[in-house]
């Protein structure tokens, strides 16, 4: 199995979205929803290797922007929540996390 990561070379500034930059960002994102200052997702995949060959390639993704979700498989599914803990909710790097993520669920 070859791991395809994407484009990721620099992390963005790590500052606090307000609202309306976070609504605006979801519209760019697929799936995405914010709930509790967090932004979620589910990912369902055709089975269990396509799921942790997706989690291998996103923690490739997420090491490049220093930057790591909270996320759990079972079986094909993956859920995931991101938010920047020191900033207390939603960052710019939280949002180029979650569109390497769709990147990545794509392949």
């Amino acid at each position: 199995m070859i791991v395809h990561t994407s484009s990721v070379t620099v992390a963005p500034d790590n500052r606090l979205l307000s609202e309306a930059e976070t609504e605006a960002a979801l519209g760019d994102l697929s799936g995405w929803r914010c709930e509790d200052g967090r932004l979620r997702r589910e990912y369902t995949f055709a089975d269990f290797s396509a799921a942790i060959a997706f989690m291998v390639e996103v923690a490739f993704d997420a090491e490049r922007l220093g930057h790591h979700p909270d996320w759990s498989n079972v079986y094909n599914r993956v859920d995931v929540t991101i938010l920047s803990h020191d900033l207390g909710g939603v960052s710019a790097r939280c949002v180029a996390l979650a569109g390497a993520m769709d990147v990545a669920s794509a392949d």
